[in-house]
């Protein structure tokens, strides 16, 4: 992979971290049940991909990076409790 890719791949995952941020009315249950994955995955992508590359990331510091935010900061302003819809849906797609 060139250096170009590597430049355009950086600038999308800023540019998804932005538009989650400026969606914080999408919870991450949201997420999780419509895509897949959610905030957290990010962030532990992140760390993942970090460690790959011999970096050693807290999660905490990887959360802060795609939350903006410490992530208790965020959950205290932001997350709202599941609806038992969301939580079934979430049980669900488990399995």
């Amino acid at each position: 992979m060139s250096e170009r890719n590597t430049e355009i791949e950086a600038a999308v995952f800023r540019r998804l971290v932005e538009h989650l941020d400026a969606r914080k009315d999408v919870q991450n249950i949201d997420l999780m049940n419509l895509a897949g994955f959610c905030r957290n995955c990010l962030s532990k992508w992140y760390r993942a991909a970090a460690e790959e590359q011999g970096m050693d990331i807290e999660l905490e510091s990887a959360r802060e990076l795609v939350y903006g935010m410490p992530y208790a900061e965020w959950k205290a302003r932001y997350q709202r409790e599941a609806t038992a819809e969301q939580r079934a849906q979430f049980e669900a797609n488990r399995d």
